[in-house]
């Protein structure tokens, strides 16, 4: 029995059973809000679809922007057999069975579309299943991911396929598209007569996060819930209370082991350092919302106490230490106060990566330079035998000089005089500048 599955039903099929986000699909590329960049007319994908030339692709994106959507527009637009995959639910078995069936469509002139929706869940035998029938043309692959395909899509198939960065729609097309369902009688819900001012449309868009289905979800459900008016013999509409209580929680956009984890991260680590309190406090409440883990970011933010203030501010690492603290002690949601006092007194503190270069620097000679022994002076000489052997010998001990700084060697010969660590004018370590100064005509005296 062939898996193919039949193109998508004619347009007339509407079964109302089905969720609002499904049947206000886009039927085509005139109908589909969003993606210019890449839909426009004349733009690259726009003109491929039309020209029935788009070859194997990836659509990588967060939710509820139209990569499945957009599968479908280009199953409708060409003449090929369509075939959709849940990575899920898929296995090799499935995969071959398919591939098989393609081969045989082609001997007879028909192509075959594959649509592989999270595509990154498919593993490295999974993927390598799909290669060779790609490379030959047997098949259009066209593969929906909301992870960094570079990461997650194996690099022999990658290559093979255009890749597409599908963005997050913006709030004024997310109300568009819930005006258009509300007065779509066919698919939408027209048939309700429901009233909704733009502002309670917008307050819908604006916590769906660029997330369209997660907008006519809630759309949806603050529908059912405006009919009770009806009921009452008020006139249906939706208010700020009836959407309030159909979002119930913000969808907030979040994977803690994909790349957004990795966005939200270096977006507090980089507003901390270019000085920006509110920034950095915004990206962190981002990460808290969503579920973060809070160790990982106190863990961080000490981190960038080291990195980026350093000796410039060092009562950084100790309030940073102690929110981490906080964390260990208090946990959610009561140790978060205490991140942000760490995140916003880091934003404000002088900034140097002085130490952060210096270490850099030494990692880079201990990899690149000889290993060389301690210098015997250098050396403790506990026994009579490495006494003999000139341990500890032309020691100077620092304390005994009335400078407190004796001109010998510490480095090994092959580094000598090597300069590490060169502080800034900032914050303390513009003291810690003038002292080292004193230190080198001091050891220029001795």
């Amino acid at each position: 029995m062939s898996l193919f599955q039949n193109n998508p039903p004619p347009d007339d099929a509407i079964d109302k059973s089905r969720p609002l986000a499904d049947r206000m699909r886009p039927r085509s590329l005139d109908e589909f809000v969003g993606q210019e960049h890449i839909l426009a007319p004349g733009k690259p994908l726009r003109v491929q679809i039309e020209r029935d030339d788009t070859g194997s692709l990836l659509f990588w994106g967060p939710p509820g922007v139209g990569k499945t959507t957009l599968a479908k527009i280009i199953a409708r637009m060409t003449h090929a057999e369509f075939v959709e995959f849940s990575a899920v639910l898929t296995g090799i078995k499935e995969i071959k069975q398919v591939m098989a069936d393609a081969e045989r469509a082609r001997q007879y002139g028909t192509r075959t579309i594959v649509f592989v929706d999270e595509v990154h869940r498919f593993n490295k035998a999974q993927q390598d299943a799909f290669l060779p029938y790609v490379e030959k043309g047997s098949i259009r692959l066209i593969g929906a991911t909301t992870e960094n395909p570079s990461f997650e899509v194996i690099s022999a198939l990658l290559s093979r396929c255009r890749v597409y960065v599908l963005q997050p729609l913006a709030e004024e097309q997310i109300v568009l598209l819930l005006r258009r369902a509300l007065e779509d009688t066919e698919r939408g819900l027209g048939e309700a007569h429901l009233e909704a001012e733009d502002d309670v449309l917008r307050k819908i868009a604006a916590y769906s996060s660029g997330d369209a289905r997660s907008a006519y979800n809630v759309l949806e459900v603050a529908a059912t819930l405006a009919a009770e008016q009806q009921k009452k013999g008020e006139r249906p509409r939706l208010t700020e209370g009836i959407v309030t209580d159909a979002l119930q929680k913000r969808v907030l956009r979040y994977d803690k082991a994909g790349e957004e984890h990795y966005n939200l991260i270096s977006a507090l680590h980089k507003s901390v350092r270019n000085s920006d309190p509110d920034a950095a406090l915004y990206w962190l409440a981002r990460m808290i919302e969503a579920g973060e883990d809070l160790l990982y970011i106190a863990r961080r933010v000490v981190r960038m106490a080291s990195e980026d203030i350093g000796l410039a501010d060092p009562n950084a690492l100790a309030i940073t230490l102690a929110a981490r603290d906080a964390v260990d002690f208090l946990g959610v949601p009561e140790s978060n106060l205490a991140l942000a006092q760490a995140v916003i007194y880091l934003a404000v503190a002088p900034k140097s990566n002085a130490l952060y270069t210096a270490y850099g620097a030494v990692q880079e000679d201990v990899e690149r330079t000889a290993q060389e022994p301690v210098p015997l002076h250098l050396r403790n000489a506990p026994t009579g035998l490495m006494k003999a052997l000139d341990y500890g010998k032309g020691y100077q001990y620092a304390h005994d000089l009335e400078s407190k700084v004796a001109d010998m060697q510490c480095l090994p010969d092959n580094l000598r005089d090597r300069v590490y660590y060169h502080p800034t004018d900032e914050g303390i370590e513009k003291r810690i500048k003038a002292r080292l100064e004193e230190i080198r005509k001091a050891k220029a005296k001795g």
